[in-house]
Protein backbone atom coordinates (compact mmCIF):
# COMPACT_ATOMS: atom_id res chain seq x y z
CA UNK A 1 0.00 0.00 0.00
CA UNK A 2 1.54 3.53 -0.88
CA UNK A 3 2.20 6.42 1.84
CA UNK A 4 -0.34 8.99 0.49
CA UNK A 5 1.98 11.62 2.69
CA UNK A 6 4.96 10.20 0.22
CA UNK A 7 5.34 12.20 -2.52
CA UNK A 8 6.20 10.14 -5.55
CA UNK A 9 8.87 10.53 -7.42
CA UNK A 10 10.30 10.04 -11.17
CA UNK A 11 12.88 7.40 -9.01
CA UNK A 12 10.13 5.85 -7.67
CA UNK A 13 8.88 5.18 -10.52
CA UNK A 14 12.07 3.96 -12.26
CA UNK A 15 12.28 1.38 -9.06
CA UNK A 16 8.92 -0.13 -9.96
CA UNK A 17 9.11 -0.72 -13.54
CA UNK A 18 12.70 -2.55 -12.75
CA UNK A 19 14.55 0.32 -15.09
CA UNK A 20 16.84 3.00 -14.82
CA UNK A 21 16.30 6.40 -13.81
CA UNK A 22 17.61 7.57 -16.54
CA UNK A 23 15.41 5.15 -19.00
CA UNK A 24 12.10 7.09 -17.59
CA UNK A 25 13.97 10.43 -17.99
CA UNK A 26 14.39 9.33 -21.22
CA UNK A 27 10.73 8.34 -21.87
CA UNK A 28 9.53 11.90 -20.10
CA UNK A 29 12.04 13.91 -22.47
CA UNK A 30 10.49 12.05 -25.86
CA UNK A 31 13.56 9.83 -26.48
CA UNK A 32 12.51 7.04 -29.32
CA UNK A 33 15.75 5.21 -27.81
CA UNK A 34 13.04 3.60 -25.25
CA UNK A 35 11.58 0.55 -26.94
CA UNK A 36 7.63 -0.41 -26.92
CA UNK A 37 7.96 -2.40 -23.79
CA UNK A 38 9.82 -0.77 -21.97
CA UNK A 39 7.69 1.79 -22.33
CA UNK A 40 4.87 -0.30 -21.43
CA UNK A 41 6.22 -0.91 -17.87
CA UNK A 42 7.34 2.79 -17.18
CA UNK A 43 3.28 3.53 -17.97
CA UNK A 44 2.03 1.10 -15.90
CA UNK A 45 4.25 1.57 -12.69
CA UNK A 46 3.86 4.70 -13.01
CA UNK A 47 -0.33 4.40 -12.98
CA UNK A 48 0.24 2.21 -10.47
CA UNK A 49 2.18 4.82 -8.22
CA UNK A 50 -0.11 8.27 -9.24
CA UNK A 51 2.78 9.54 -11.05
CA UNK A 52 1.97 11.77 -14.54
CA UNK A 53 4.32 10.95 -17.01
CA UNK A 54 3.17 14.31 -18.57
CA UNK A 55 5.17 17.59 -18.50
CA UNK A 56 2.25 19.90 -18.09
CA UNK A 57 2.24 23.18 -18.71
CA UNK A 58 5.56 23.90 -17.51
CA UNK A 59 8.00 21.92 -19.44
CA UNK A 60 10.22 20.10 -17.23
CA UNK A 61 12.90 18.67 -20.35
CA UNK A 62 16.19 19.83 -19.94
CA UNK A 63 18.42 19.90 -23.18
CA UNK A 64 21.56 18.71 -23.24
CA UNK A 65 23.63 20.04 -26.42
CA UNK A 66 26.61 18.39 -27.39
CA UNK A 67 28.69 20.63 -29.92
CA UNK A 68 31.09 20.12 -32.17
CA UNK A 69 32.19 16.89 -30.62
CA UNK A 70 31.50 13.15 -31.66
CA UNK A 71 28.49 11.65 -29.57
CA UNK A 72 30.62 8.69 -28.48
CA UNK A 73 33.38 11.42 -26.99
CA UNK A 74 33.96 9.42 -23.45
CA UNK A 75 34.65 12.28 -21.66
CA UNK A 76 31.27 14.31 -22.22
CA UNK A 77 29.57 10.60 -21.98
CA UNK A 78 30.71 10.57 -18.46
CA UNK A 79 28.90 14.29 -18.28
CA UNK A 80 25.76 13.81 -20.06
CA UNK A 81 24.86 10.36 -17.28
CA UNK A 82 25.89 12.79 -14.62
CA UNK A 83 23.52 15.27 -15.83
CA UNK A 84 21.08 13.10 -16.62
CA UNK A 85 21.47 10.80 -12.89
CA UNK A 86 20.55 14.16 -11.59
CA UNK A 87 17.63 15.56 -13.39
CA UNK A 88 16.03 12.12 -13.01
CA UNK A 89 16.42 12.46 -9.35
CA UNK A 90 14.55 15.51 -9.68
CA UNK A 91 12.20 14.96 -11.91
CA UNK A 92 13.41 16.30 -15.11
CA UNK A 93 13.57 14.67 -18.60
CA UNK A 94 16.59 15.24 -19.89
CA UNK A 95 17.08 15.68 -24.11
CA UNK A 96 19.94 15.29 -26.04
CA UNK A 97 21.23 17.09 -28.98
CA UNK A 98 23.99 17.20 -31.12
CA UNK A 99 25.38 20.34 -32.91
CA UNK A 100 27.75 21.14 -35.58
CA UNK A 101 28.99 24.67 -36.11
CA UNK A 102 31.56 27.38 -37.11
CA UNK A 103 33.41 28.83 -33.86
CA UNK A 104 33.32 32.10 -35.67
CA UNK A 105 29.62 32.12 -36.63
CA UNK A 106 27.48 35.36 -35.80
CA UNK A 107 24.79 34.97 -33.09
CA UNK A 108 22.52 36.23 -35.87
CA UNK A 109 23.71 33.75 -38.59
CA UNK A 110 23.49 30.45 -35.90
CA UNK A 111 20.64 27.95 -36.93
CA UNK A 112 19.45 26.19 -33.95
CA UNK A 113 17.29 23.26 -33.91
CA UNK A 114 13.82 24.66 -33.52
CA UNK A 115 12.76 22.87 -30.22
CA UNK A 116 15.87 24.22 -28.51
CA UNK A 117 14.01 27.80 -28.58
CA UNK A 118 10.73 26.50 -27.55
CA UNK A 119 10.42 27.37 -23.65
CA UNK A 120 6.91 25.59 -23.82
CA UNK A 121 9.21 22.27 -24.64
CA UNK A 122 12.65 22.94 -23.24
CA UNK A 123 12.93 24.57 -19.71
CA UNK A 124 17.12 25.18 -20.05
CA UNK A 125 20.05 24.14 -21.95
CA UNK A 126 23.25 22.40 -20.92
CA UNK A 127 26.28 23.11 -23.34
CA UNK A 128 28.73 20.47 -23.49
CA UNK A 129 31.11 20.40 -26.20
CA UNK A 130 33.08 22.71 -27.78
CA UNK A 131 31.15 26.24 -27.85
CA UNK A 132 31.76 29.77 -28.84
CA UNK A 133 30.42 32.71 -27.17
CA UNK A 134 27.84 33.05 -30.19
CA UNK A 135 25.73 30.75 -28.56
CA UNK A 136 25.48 31.74 -25.39
CA UNK A 137 25.13 35.50 -26.30
CA UNK A 138 21.83 34.10 -28.86
CA UNK A 139 20.51 31.85 -25.83
CA UNK A 140 20.39 34.92 -23.88
CA UNK A 141 18.86 37.15 -26.01
CA UNK A 142 15.89 34.50 -26.93
CA UNK A 143 15.60 34.56 -23.04
CA UNK A 144 16.45 30.65 -22.92
CA UNK A 145 18.06 29.40 -19.20
CA UNK A 146 21.58 27.83 -20.18
CA UNK A 147 24.71 26.93 -17.94
CA UNK A 148 28.09 25.68 -19.66
CA UNK A 149 31.26 23.88 -19.13
CA UNK A 150 33.52 26.60 -18.84
CA UNK A 151 36.83 25.04 -19.77
CA UNK A 152 35.44 24.22 -23.56
CA UNK A 153 34.53 27.89 -24.61
CA UNK A 154 36.11 29.27 -27.55
CA UNK A 155 37.19 32.87 -26.40
CA UNK A 156 37.72 34.68 -23.50
CA UNK A 157 34.98 34.18 -20.70
CA UNK A 158 35.76 35.57 -17.39
CA UNK A 159 36.08 32.40 -14.83
CA UNK A 160 33.44 33.50 -12.73
CA UNK A 161 30.91 34.84 -14.97
CA UNK A 162 27.84 33.57 -14.17
CA UNK A 163 26.07 30.33 -15.53
CA UNK A 164 29.97 28.61 -15.94
CA UNK A 165 31.02 25.53 -14.51
CA UNK A 166 34.68 24.78 -15.11
CA UNK A 167 37.00 21.71 -13.59
CA UNK A 168 40.38 23.12 -12.41
CA UNK A 169 42.22 21.74 -15.55
CA UNK A 170 44.82 24.71 -14.62
CA UNK A 171 45.94 23.73 -11.20
CA UNK A 172 45.53 19.94 -12.60
CA UNK A 173 48.06 20.28 -15.37
CA UNK A 174 50.32 22.44 -12.92
CA UNK A 175 50.34 19.98 -10.74
CA UNK A 176 50.89 17.24 -12.87
CA UNK A 177 53.96 18.84 -14.01
CA UNK A 178 55.57 19.31 -11.09
CA UNK A 179 55.05 15.88 -10.39
CA UNK A 180 57.12 14.62 -13.42
CA UNK A 181 59.99 17.75 -11.72
CA UNK A 182 59.69 16.05 -8.63
CA UNK A 183 60.72 12.66 -10.40
CA UNK A 184 63.95 14.23 -11.70
CA UNK A 185 62.70 15.22 -15.11
CA UNK A 186 63.86 18.75 -16.53
CA UNK A 187 63.67 18.41 -20.16
CA UNK A 188 59.66 17.58 -20.04
CA UNK A 189 57.23 18.07 -23.68
CA UNK A 190 54.02 19.10 -24.30
CA UNK A 191 51.43 17.89 -26.76
CA UNK A 192 48.28 19.51 -27.41
CA UNK A 193 46.54 21.88 -30.09
CA UNK A 194 47.03 24.80 -28.41
CA UNK A 195 44.31 26.34 -30.68
CA UNK A 196 41.42 24.83 -28.61
CA UNK A 197 40.85 26.22 -25.06
CA UNK A 198 41.79 22.84 -22.79
CA UNK A 199 44.19 22.47 -24.50
CA UNK A 200 45.95 26.26 -24.52
CA UNK A 201 44.88 26.27 -20.63
CA UNK A 202 47.09 23.26 -19.29
CA UNK A 203 49.43 24.25 -21.55
CA UNK A 204 49.54 28.25 -20.00
CA UNK A 205 49.92 26.03 -16.42
CA UNK A 206 52.79 23.61 -17.44
CA UNK A 207 54.82 26.43 -19.32
CA UNK A 208 54.24 28.35 -15.58
CA UNK A 209 55.62 25.16 -13.86
CA UNK A 210 58.40 25.17 -16.37
CA UNK A 211 59.47 28.62 -16.16
CA UNK A 212 58.96 28.80 -12.30
CA UNK A 213 61.57 25.85 -11.93
CA UNK A 214 64.06 27.72 -14.75
CA UNK A 215 63.73 25.42 -17.26
CA UNK A 216 62.56 25.56 -20.77
CA UNK A 217 59.04 24.52 -22.27
CA UNK A 218 59.14 21.98 -25.27
CA UNK A 219 55.43 22.22 -26.93
CA UNK A 220 54.41 20.39 -30.08
CA UNK A 221 53.77 22.64 -32.59
CA UNK A 222 51.50 19.98 -34.61
CA UNK A 223 47.75 21.28 -34.62
CA UNK A 224 46.61 19.37 -37.97
CA UNK A 225 45.32 15.84 -36.42
CA UNK A 226 43.10 14.44 -33.30
CA UNK A 227 43.56 12.37 -30.88
CA UNK A 228 45.56 9.13 -30.99
CA UNK A 229 46.89 10.01 -34.48
CA UNK A 230 47.87 13.45 -33.41
CA UNK A 231 49.90 11.99 -30.01
CA UNK A 232 51.77 9.87 -32.47
CA UNK A 233 53.18 12.17 -35.04
CA UNK A 234 53.45 14.64 -32.21
CA UNK A 235 55.66 12.74 -30.30
CA UNK A 236 58.08 11.53 -33.10
CA UNK A 237 58.94 15.44 -34.34
CA UNK A 238 59.42 16.05 -30.04
CA UNK A 239 62.18 13.21 -30.09
CA UNK A 240 64.02 14.00 -33.36
CA UNK A 241 63.73 18.18 -32.43
CA UNK A 242 64.87 16.71 -27.97
CA UNK A 243 66.40 13.75 -28.07
CA UNK A 244 66.97 14.51 -24.65
CA UNK A 245 63.67 14.28 -23.68
CA UNK A 246 62.64 12.32 -20.75
CA UNK A 247 59.01 13.35 -20.21
CA UNK A 248 55.88 13.99 -21.91
CA UNK A 249 52.78 15.66 -20.75
CA UNK A 250 49.96 14.65 -23.58
CA UNK A 251 47.25 17.28 -22.96
CA UNK A 252 44.20 14.31 -23.34
CA UNK A 253 44.55 10.84 -22.56
CA UNK A 254 43.62 10.19 -26.34
CA UNK A 255 47.00 11.87 -26.88
CA UNK A 256 48.55 9.54 -24.98
CA UNK A 257 47.31 6.49 -26.58
CA UNK A 258 49.40 7.59 -29.73
CA UNK A 259 52.63 8.99 -27.41
CA UNK A 260 52.52 5.11 -25.93
CA UNK A 261 53.02 3.93 -30.26
CA UNK A 262 55.65 6.47 -30.92
CA UNK A 263 57.52 5.82 -28.04
CA UNK A 264 57.86 2.06 -28.87
CA UNK A 265 58.26 2.77 -32.79
CA UNK A 266 60.78 4.47 -31.40
CA UNK A 267 62.82 1.45 -29.90
CA UNK A 268 62.27 2.86 -26.41
CA UNK A 269 60.38 1.87 -23.47
CA UNK A 270 58.05 3.47 -20.64
CA UNK A 271 58.81 4.50 -18.24
CA UNK A 272 62.27 3.57 -18.50
CA UNK A 273 63.49 6.03 -21.31
CA UNK A 274 60.18 8.37 -21.21
CA UNK A 275 57.84 8.82 -18.35
CA UNK A 276 54.15 9.36 -19.94
CA UNK A 277 51.66 11.28 -18.17
CA UNK A 278 47.62 12.30 -19.65
CA UNK A 279 44.58 14.30 -18.63
CA UNK A 280 40.96 13.36 -17.74
CA UNK A 281 41.71 9.92 -16.70
CA UNK A 282 39.25 8.20 -18.60
CA UNK A 283 38.78 4.58 -18.43
CA UNK A 284 41.22 3.60 -21.86
CA UNK A 285 43.95 5.47 -19.16
CA UNK A 286 44.10 2.69 -16.54
CA UNK A 287 44.16 0.15 -19.52
CA UNK A 288 46.84 1.24 -21.01
CA UNK A 289 50.49 -0.55 -20.66
CA UNK A 290 51.71 0.33 -18.10
CA UNK A 291 48.49 2.14 -16.91
CA UNK A 292 48.80 6.01 -17.37
CA UNK A 293 49.40 8.51 -14.66
CA UNK A 294 46.65 11.12 -15.29
CA UNK A 295 44.59 13.97 -13.95
CA UNK A 296 41.24 12.60 -13.33
CA UNK A 297 38.41 15.03 -13.64
CA UNK A 298 35.24 14.07 -12.16
CA UNK A 299 33.33 14.50 -14.90
CA UNK A 300 29.99 12.89 -13.86
CA UNK A 301 29.80 14.98 -10.52
CA UNK A 302 30.64 17.92 -13.64
CA UNK A 303 27.33 16.88 -15.23
CA UNK A 304 25.61 17.21 -11.56
CA UNK A 305 26.74 20.22 -10.97
CA UNK A 306 25.99 21.37 -14.37
CA UNK A 307 22.47 20.10 -14.07
CA UNK A 308 22.10 21.15 -10.46
CA UNK A 309 23.20 24.89 -11.45
CA UNK A 310 20.65 24.37 -14.30
CA UNK A 311 17.67 23.72 -12.26
CA UNK A 312 18.31 26.70 -9.63
CA UNK A 313 18.47 28.89 -12.55
CA UNK A 314 14.86 27.70 -13.29
CA UNK A 315 13.72 27.68 -9.92
CA UNK A 316 15.17 31.38 -9.44
CA UNK A 317 14.94 33.15 -12.81
CA UNK A 318 15.89 37.02 -11.22
CA UNK A 319 19.04 35.27 -9.41
CA UNK A 320 22.04 34.91 -11.53
CA UNK A 321 23.22 31.42 -12.16
CA UNK A 322 26.11 30.48 -10.00
CA UNK A 323 29.54 29.62 -11.06
CA UNK A 324 31.41 26.97 -9.86
CA UNK A 325 35.16 25.30 -10.00
CA UNK A 326 35.12 21.60 -9.35
CA UNK A 327 38.75 20.03 -8.09
CA UNK A 328 40.98 17.80 -10.14
CA UNK A 329 42.68 14.92 -8.94
CA UNK A 330 46.57 13.61 -9.70
CA UNK A 331 46.50 9.79 -10.29
CA UNK A 332 49.69 8.49 -10.35
CA UNK A 333 50.27 5.10 -12.38
CA UNK A 334 53.23 3.18 -13.53
CA UNK A 335 53.79 5.11 -16.62
CA UNK A 336 56.38 7.96 -14.78
CA UNK A 337 59.59 6.98 -13.01
CA UNK A 338 62.19 8.83 -11.43
CA UNK A 339 64.68 9.45 -13.61
CA UNK A 340 67.75 7.45 -13.51
CA UNK A 341 69.75 8.25 -16.21
CA UNK A 342 72.42 10.79 -15.58
CA UNK A 343 73.41 11.79 -19.24
CA UNK A 344 69.81 13.15 -19.92
CA UNK A 345 69.57 15.68 -17.01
Amino acid sequence: MNDKSKKIRLVDVAREANVSAATVSRLIAGSAEVNPRTRERITDAAKRLGFSLETGKKSRIIAFLLSNRGVLHPFHSSVLTGAETYCAENDYGLLFLSLKYSMSTAPDELELPEILLNRQIVAGVIMAGTNSKSLTSLLTQRRMPWVALGNNIVGEMQQKQPGLVYFDDMAGAYDLTRYLQSLGHRHIGFIGDRRLPWFARRHQAYQRAMLEAGLAARSSELNTREGEEMGYLATKLMLQETPTLTAIFAGDDALAGGVYKAIRDSGMTIPDDVSVAGFNDTLEASFLHPPLTSVRVFADELGRQLAESMLKTIAEPDQPPRSLILPTQLVRRESCAALISPEKV
